[in-house]
């Protein structure tokens, strides 16, 4: 017998038709013999709709009652969820993130977990029933609600794994699993059997929506085994989806690149004229870390006479206050010729770790992208991927052009797999 933790999204929650389907699948795992606790997001669409209405209430209300609207949405699907699989036969219990409890820190909207008390779950699981968690919330050290910032229910599921030490953590989305790019954007795609945990985490980071990034973060910490699969297959399928490994086989010839990924929501701000001198980044940089705006890419150009031009990206939907933050602030004190910005940009990278033996591949990317006529913005490289910053209108073209020029669409030769 397994203990398993499934993690479903708002599609596989979207209507009563989805969630007894869910609940049948529940019901499966719980026919073969598993101890199961089960993770749904709130509805599709649910948690914009209480954000949007708690906008039109009050545009600036408070970050503490924001996270009391938006963790509903969650509580409203552990209940449909638990009445559901109660209608199969199936012995369930729901618990808000208050009732585990799941305890955080009070940075309300993007809380952080700090500690699991999993004695309440334990006692129902042998107890035979299945119990069903709400997901992307918590409980801070005075009692109030928090939650986790978009995506959190991944986050939740994981480390409910990680707490639990489940043998698996599955997580059900409307794909059935880790493609070398986004099949709408390439259709010649190709879903990965496995991936590496640092593979996945850079693919997490760099944009690709099938997983939030702390969740990976929290699996690599707690090595939980996470399999992404999709709810819209058949309950019974016997399909296996894709399986985050935290092992590189030695017997197995590791393909260069496992996958691209683009992400569209980010702006570039470029701070100009700026004297080079010892403090001058964080003089920059820091009122925007204070703000708890979160700062990806960073260049800043060569010297010349004693003034260099200092770039960095920032998410778009914080794009105005960064640069409201530079004007007001930072321009001022450091006597900055100008300020210039750019929210529509995309960022492209390149994943694998097989990159870490194979040289060429960034001259080879940069030389794709500039037979296509698109011009690279900004460069950032790692051990295991590189990143271009291009025009928003050019990221699909260099998408498709990369993972053709990369023979993503192929399999791996199973005879040079072969030890």
């Amino acid at each position: 017998m397994s203990l398993i933790v499934q993690k479903y999204g708002g599609t596989s929650m979207g209507s009563p038709e989805r969630i007894r389907e869910v609940a049948r699948r529940v019901e499966r795992f719980v026919k073969e013999g598993h101890q199961l606790v089960v993770v749904p997001s709130a509805m599709s669409g649910e948690t914009n709709r209480l954000l949007a209405l708690a906008r039109e209430v009050n545009p600036d209300a408070s970050a503490r009652e924001i996270d009391v609207i938006a963790s509903t949405g969650d509580q409203v699907s552990i209940g449909l969820l638990s009445i559901a699989l109660q209608k199969l036969g199936v012995k369930a219990r729901s618990y808000t993130g208050y009732q585990v409890p799941i305890r955080t820190d009070n940075a309300y909207s993007k809380a952080r977990i700090l500690a699991i008390e999993e004695g309440n779950i334990r006692r129902d699981l042998a107890a035979g029933h299945v119990v069903v968690v709400a997901g992307f919330q918590g409980v801070d050290e005075g009692g109030s609600i928090t939650t986790l910032g978009r995506g959190g229910s991944d986050t939740t599921g994981v480390a409910l794994a990680a707490a639990l030490k489940a043998d698996e953590c599955q997580i059900y989305t409307d794909v059935d699993g880790v493609y070398t790019a986004d099949p709408r954007i390439v259709p010649e795609a190709r879903r990965l059997d496995t991936v590496t945990f640092e593979e996945m985490l850079e693919l997490a980071s760099l944009g690709s929506k099938v997983l939030q990034i702390r969740s990976v973060e929290f699996a690599g910490k707690y090595k939980v085994k996470v399999r992404v699969l999709s709810s819209f297959t058949d309950v019974h399928s016997t399909d296996m989806g894709t399986l985050i490994t935290f092992e590189e086989d030695e017997n197995m010839e590791q393909a260069i690149i496992s996958g691209i990924a683009f992400n569209r929501d980010e702006a570039k701000i470029t701070v100009l004229g700026v004297p080079d001198r010892p403090g001058i980044a964080f003089a920059i940089l820091g009122p925007i870390a204070d703000a708890n705006i979160d700062v990806d890419m960073i260049i800043q150009n060569a010297s010349t006479e004693g003034m260099t031009d200092f770039s960095f990206t920032v998410h778009r939907n914080e794009y105005q206050r960064a640069m409201q933050i530079l004007e007001s602030r930072v321009k001022p004190e450091i006597k900055a010729r100008g300020i210039v910005g750019d929210d529509r940009i995309a960022k492209v990278s390149l994943v694998g770790i097989g990159m870490r033996t194979h040289a060429g591949i960034a001259s080879k990317m940069f030389g794709c992208l500039a037979a296509e006529g698109i011009n690279i913005q900004m460069i950032s490289t790692s051990e295991i991927k590189t990143s271009v910053v291009v025009d928003e209108k050019y990221m699909e073209l260099a998408v498709r052009v990369l993972h053709k020029a990369f023979e993503l669409d192929k399999a791996p030769d199973q005879e040079k797999m072969r030890p």
